[in-house]
C-alpha cells in the first residue's frame, strides 16, 4: 500500500471507443494522454478487472497515477473508488488533495478553464464519482467547451422543470447532452488544443 501522501491520481474523464473519441466530452481524455505523453508516460491497460488504463511514475518523494476510467462516463465512479481501494488506503473523508479529475465544462467558455475544488452544476461523471467516493472535495480541473446561451430552457425540458443550456451551433438549436457528445469543428479543435498546452504545463508544475 502507498502512502497517499506521497502519491497523486489524475482522472481524465471520458467515453471509451473510437465514436467517442473526437467528442468535446472527451476532453478529459486528451488532457491525461498529453499530460502522459509530456512526461514520457505510456498509457497501459493494466488493471483489466477495473476496465482502467493507468501508468505510475515514480520519484523519490512522489508517485503520479494517471488513469482513463474505461466504463461509459456515467459510470467513471466505479473505477475511481476501486484505484483509491487499492491504493490509498484510508481514504474515505471530506477532504482528498491527492485526487485531480479532468473533466468537460458547458458553464465554461470554450477556450478557458479553471482549476479549484468545486465543479459544474450537471456531469454525470462527476456525479458517478461523488455517489461512489462520498466527496466532493478534491480537485477540478474543469475544461471550458460551452458556446450556449446562458438562461434559456428548452420547451421539453422547461415542462419538467429541469433546466438544459441550448447551444446555438450553425443557427440551430440543441441540447447540452447532445452538445457533448458531437465532434469539435476544427476551429473549435485548434481551439482547445491550445488550451490543453496551457492545462499540462500548470499541472505538470503542481503535481511534480
Amino acid at each position: 500500500m502507498i502512502d497517499c501522501v506521497f502519491m497523486k491520481l489524475v482522472v481524465g474523464l471520458g467515453n471509451p471507443g473510437e465514436k467517442y473519441k473526437n467528442t468535446r466530452h472527451n476532453v478529459g481524455f486528451l488532457v491525461v494522454e498529453r499530460l502522459a505523453g509530456e512526461s514520457e508516460w505510456t498509457l497501459d491497460k493494466k488493471l483489466a478487472t477495473l476496465r482502467t488504463l493507468k501508468k505510475t511514475e515514480s520519484t523519490e518523494n512522489n508517485e503520479i497515477l494517471l488513469i482513463k476510467p474505461q466504463d461509459y462516463m456515467n459510470k467513471s465512479g466505479v473505477a475511481v473508488k476501486a484505484v483509491l481501494k487499492k491504493h490509498f488506503g484510508k481514504w474515505k473523508g471530506a477532504n482528498l488533495p491527492f485526487l485531480w479529475v479532468i473533466h468537460d465544462d458547458l458553464d465554461i467558455e470554450l477556450g478557458k478553464y479553471k482549476i479549484g475544488k468545486k465543479g459544474p452544476r450537471e456531469h454525470n461523471g462527476l456525479k458517478s464519482i461523488y455517489e461512489q467516493i462520498g466527496t466532493k472535495d478534491f480537485w477540478h480541473v474543469r475544461v471550458g467547451i460551452a458556446r450556449y446561451s446562458p438562461g434559456k430552457i428548452c420547451k421539453k425540458d422547461k415542462e419538467k422543470g429541469v433546466f438544459t443550456p441550448l447551444i446555438n451551433r450553425s443557427q440551430k438549436t440543441v441540447t447540452g447532452t447532445d452538445y457533448v457528445l458531437s465532434s469539435w469543428r476544427p476551429e473549435e479543435r485548434d481551439i482547445i488544443d491550445k488550451v490543453i498546452i496551457k492545462i499540462v504545463e500548470e499541472l505538470k508544475d503542481v503535481l511534480a
